[in-house]
């Protein structure tokens, strides 16, 4: 009985102690004793509430952080700190003249700026105060933002990075699209299968509620410790249904917004010349992902399209005098020039320029081109001016006299080092965008991703029409151009003596016909769609009216001057005031308690001229965290008799690894196989092929290939380093696609302008769901697993074998017609008796020697101290 007693003293305090750890770490500092994050859209407008309360444990006075990452289109609407029951909230003001100075100052990184960009379409807004030994401080954030529709999708992004275990976290999305919502889908950076049951999402035709609510333990990064696994994004993407052509128009409290994206046109042909920065700055990585993305998006033109290519350094180079139909011959052949062009040289900009719009005029002068296409040019560029025309204001005046209107120019900035706003204004003032291009090791991704957006014009030089009597205050109501999968937006304010009826008619131009839409909606029905204060809040369509305003005169005020540029911007200035928005014209003052911190000052970033500050500063990769994932392959029992048992593959001899004791293995050896591939032996014990790649490839190479699975996997090999540049899993009947390098992740989903990529990093932990596939990362290990679909993992090892691995699981679901470099030995094999712990292996007409090795074994991924051990056989396939 005291034996018993005394145990259970032992178990008693054994919890406690682990109790005490567990919490150790934030007994002496700032604890977060709550978190949530709040999302209400309605018809595409987010209203975004994020609140966090602090509590120092402390016996001293510590600084309080609080840090959002929010993304740059969204406007901070207001911000408060509530220390010991007292509020304090951000003030908004104007900016004026005597005060650029000042916050020219704060862009330059003094402490007090409290909102900056990190990162790809990310702003930091951060705040601290100091918190007096065991009192409290509510900090809470409220942002908006009109969601854009691309490739099809609505997305909603929060940045989750609470830094410490939170005993209550919750993130509610409310969703409310009176047109109904067609389709719903997260993508969660850090999901894992123990936080699967924190996620819930519940939906009907038009509303949508979505919330995650993990417990202590299941944001544990490991059991019994303080570090948490919520470290990435949550995004949550949508679209809606579609019933009328003419767009659909909803109603509330004396606005309306119109929402357009008819489905069902015909794609316009489009005749593109892009423009290629060869200067000296491109030459490595970025001139190679640039002939990547060419390739790409080369092989996705239309038949019907016309193209060529300029490329650039000091001197401008023409692939072919005038514009081509994109016919098999000619992609062949621009291919081959793109191959051809070595990154050397000085920067003529404007030179280049001015030939692609020369020879879109020549083109279109002797009626080359079809009637009613679209014509662009596709500027890609790292750097400013340097040969040739140099002065920026002189190349924007040059570019938009000679375009004069009738073509639509991007522009792609790929890094750090160019004029942003130079760019912008060329873009703007010519019927197109501008786009930073990061370089990253998915920069080709990212060119793609663009160019599918302005791939599929369906319509040119719409217009909203609507009764004068009826509407006024309207937003932009003409756009040249409307693209497959986009959407177009006018939002407007009704008269007071409106008719009960609102009409709307909108007209353009499809391929050389003119195309006319029109609908009817009456005014109080409509109204009493959004009277569920759940979903919505009063007046929040003016406030989507101010918010588009505002983008609206921003953007014209990047191609305007003189009066009319001031003019445009006293009218965002004053909105910005009326609706409480923070814009590059407004700023917000945050005035902590006295003795408690100095004023902050949250300034929008902007990108701004040379001679000015950029605000704007890289992202920098975080620290990489390694974690643990336990991999288990076992095939269910059914499945079992559709197996050869490997005494009938390899007559006549047992290979399991009790045959060949690890320390009798003549030729044992520790070092980490480019595949580990498992088969199956008799009784099922899990036999293992361990193969590497040897000699020189310049193409890439075809590992696996199984046409009735719809799997393929593709890599390249570097023989001078002994390792793969990148590998490529292809599911073809689920349209995905998954890209690894060494340093990071990115998966493709949908093919040709419903393309969509999204990247990741190796050090985070992350779990996608997709209908029939599942992708999860933990400890460097990417695990690729479908319902009767073969396993595939990908390892990116750093500490010990440096480089890209890849491993097979569940080899039972190969088809019969399964073929590439690893796949063939999942065909018939026969082998020579077993011999001095080699045998020869004949399989595909090809004979192998294999040999009984010990190697490491990375399918659990990297640990801190060692990697364990597997007896295997090791084979060698010469290129």
């Amino acid at each position: 009985m005291e034996g018993l007693t005394y145990a259970l003293l032992l178990a008693i305090l054994f919890l406690l102690l682990a109790s005490f750890n567990l919490s150790d770490a934030q007994e002496d500092g700032i604890d977060i004793y709550s978190l949530t994050m709040d999302s209400r859209i309605t018809s595409r407008f987010a209203h975004t509430t994020i609140t966090s309360h602090v509590v120092n444990k402390a016996e001293r006075a510590q600084e309080a952080i609080f840090q959002v990452e929010m993304p740059q289109t969204a406007f901070i609407t207001n911000f408060s700190m509530i220390v010991d029951g007292v509020t304090y909230p951000g003030e908004l003001k104007g900016k004026t003249a005597p005060q650029e100075k000042y916050l020219l100052a704060l862009a330059k990184g003094q402490h007090v700026q409290i909102l900056k960009t990190t990162g790809r379409n990310l702003e930091q807004f951060q705040v601290s105060v100091n918190v007096a030994p065991t009192a409290n401080v509510t900090f809470e954030l409220v942002y908006e933002e009109l969601l854009k529709r691309q490739l099809g999708k609505y997305e909603l992004m929060l940045k989750v990075q609470p830094q410490q275990l939170v005993k209550h976290l919750q993130i509610d999305i409310h969703i409310f699209e009176p047109q109904g919502i067609s389709s719903l889908d997260t993508d969660i950076s850090f999901m894992t299968k123990d936080l699967e049951d924190a996620l819930t999402t519940t939906q009907n035709k038009t509303k949508a509620h979505i919330v995650f609510k993990p417990s202590l333990a299941q944001q544990q990064e490991e059991p019994g410790k303080p570090d948490t696994i919520l470290d990435g994004n949550f995004i949550v993407r949508y679209d809606v249904d579609r019933t009328s052509a003419a767009g659909d128009i909803q109603i509330e409290n004396g606005y309306f917004v119109h929402h357009f994206a008819p489905a069902h046109l015909s794609t316009l042909s489009k005749n593109v010349v892009f423009v290629i920065d060869k200067s000296g700055s491109m030459a490595g990585r970025k001139i190679k992902k640039t002939r990547a993305a060419l390739v790409k998006i080369l092989d996705d033109l239309n038949p019907e399209d016309h193209f060529n290519l300029v490329a650039f350094s000091g001197r401008v180079i023409q692939w072919k005098p005038m514009l081509l139909q994109a016919s098999k011959e000619h992609l062949e052949s621009a291919k081959t020039f793109l191959s051809n062009t070595p990154a050397l040289g000085a920067t003529n900009i404007n030179e280049a320029i001015l030939i692609a719009v020369r020879m879109l005029d020549e083109s279109d002068r002797k009626q080359q081109l079809p009637a009613g296409s679209v014509s662009m040019v596709i500027l890609l560029t790292d750097g400013d001016p340097t040969e040739g025309e140099t002065k920026l204001q002189k190349i924007q005046e040059n570019v938009k006299a000679l375009m004069n209107g009738r073509y639509h120019f991007y522009c792609l900035g790929f890094g750090f080092n160019i004029n942003y706003a130079f760019l912008e204004k060329l873009a703007l003032d010519n019927g197109g965008v501008a786009r930073r291009i990061y370089d990253d090791s998915d920069s080709d991704l990212q060119l793609q991703d663009f160019y599918q957006e302005v791939a599929n014009p369906l319509l040119t030089k719409v217009e909203f029409h609507y009764p004068d009597d009826a509407v006024e205050q309207l937003t932009q109501d003409s756009f040249r151009v409307f693209f497959k999968d986009s959407e177009l937006v006018v939002a407007g304010k009704l008269r007071s003596q409106v008719l009960d009826l609102l009409s709307a008619q909108v007209r353009g131009q499809s391929n050389t016909q003119d195309v006319n839409f029109q609908t009817e909606v009456n005014i109080m029905n409509k109204e009493k769609v959004f009277q569920d204060p759940k979903y919505t809040s009063h007046n929040f369509m003016e406030r989507l009216w101010a918010y588009l305003t505002i983008q609206q005169l921003l953007e014209k005020a990047v191609s305007a001057s003189g009066l009319k540029q001031q003019s445009l911007e006293d009218r965002a200035l004053d909105l910005s005031l009326n609706f409480s928005f923070v814009t590059p014209l407004t700023y917000m003052v945050v005035n902590p308690p006295k003795g408690q911190g100095q004023s902050q000052v949250a300034v929008k970033p902007v990108e701004i001229d040379h001679g000015k500050v950029k605000i704007e500063q890289p992202t920098r990769t975080g620290r990489i965290k390694f974690r643990r994932r336990k991999i288990v392959s076992q095939e269910p029992a059914e499945l079992e008799p559709r197996l050869s048992s490997l005494e009938t593959v390899l007559p006549g001899i047992s290979i399991s690894p009790s045959s060949v004791p690890l320390e009798k293995s003549s030729e044992s050896m520790e070092r980490a196989p480019h595949f580990i591939l498992s088969l199956i032996s008799p009784e099922n014990y899990k036999e293992v092929l361990c193969v590497d790649i040897k000699g020189s490839s310049l193409r890439p190479l075809t590992l696996i290939s199984d046409p009735i699975q719809g799997i393929e996997v593709t890599s390249l090999y570097k023989d001078f380093l002994d390792t793969f540049s990148w590998f490529q899993v292809s599911y073809r009947t689920l349209e995905i696609q998954i890209y690894v390098t060494q340093d990071s992740i990115t998966v493709i989903r949908g093919n040709g302008q419903h393309r969509k990529s999204d990247s990741y990093q190796w050090q985070k932990t992350f779990f996608l769901g997709f209908l029939g596939l599942k992708i999860t990362m933990e400890n460097s290990v990417l695990l690729l697993t479908a319902p009767e679909k073969v396993t595939i993992g990908l390892v990116s090892l750093s500490h010990f074998t440096h480089g890209l691995h890849l491993f097979v699981q569940n080899p039972i679901y190969f088809s019969h017609k399964v073929s590439g470099i690893l796949g063939q030995f999942y065909q018939n094999l026969y082998c020579s008796p077993y011999k001095n712990d080699k045998m020869k292996l004949r399989v595909m007409g090809r004979t192998y020697t294999i040999t009984k090795k010990t190697m490491l074994d990375y399918q659990n991924g990297e640990e801190s101290a060692s990697v364990p051990k597997l007896l295997c056989w090791s084979l060698e396939h010469s290129l």
